[in-house]
């Protein structure tokens, strides 16, 4: 039986009515639109699963010191090479880190990281993490270059002393 018989035809025909069908139906349902930046939560209707992997953030100790030592080892694990490290030796007048270094310059290049989590992985003192930062977009790619001012935690508060 040739491909161009009558059953052939035909059912071509009924695909066609089945597929416009399901169009026709979902035009004249309502649309569903959540509120982004107005939304209900205290995150103005962004929620997170405690997975996502937002911006990134170099955190600190609990004395107010810089986590990461400049190891190199998160620029090693990237495979978008992402990741610039300039390293610098602390001196007893000015700590930046507990460690023996610090990272001098710690730049992310997020017009390249494909947020894959493989630096925070490979990290041995948990300096960096992935945030909950979301809002990258930016119509110049030089400001996408995310710089180590911007990345480091806030320093923690201090805390309240018992009387």
């Amino acid at each position: 039986m040739p491909y161009t018989g009558t059953m052939s035809i035909v059912r071509d025909i009924a695909g066609v009515a089945k597929g416009m069908t399901i169009t026709l139906r979902e035009m004249l349902e309502p649309t569903q639109v959540e509120n982004y930046p107005d939304g209900p939560g205290p995150m103005r209707g962004a929620q997170f699963e405690q997975r996502y992997r937002g911006q990134h953030v170099l955190q600190r100790d609990e004395n107010g010191l810089e986590k990461c030592v400049a190891c190199f080892l998160c620029a090693a694990a990237c495979p978008s090479n992402c990741i610039y490290i300039e390293a610098a030796e602390n001196t007893a007048e000015q700590r930046i880190s507990s460690a023996e270094r610090y990272a001098k310059v710690y730049n992310i290049d997020y017009n390249r990281c494909i947020f894959c989590g493989y630096c925070v992985e490979a990290c041995p003192t948990d300096a960096i993490t992935h945030g909950h930062g979301f809002e990258l977009a930016s119509l110049n790619a030089t400001g996408l270059v995310m710089r180590k001012e911007k990345l480091l935690a806030p320093m923690p508060e201090p805390s309240s002393i018992s009387k």
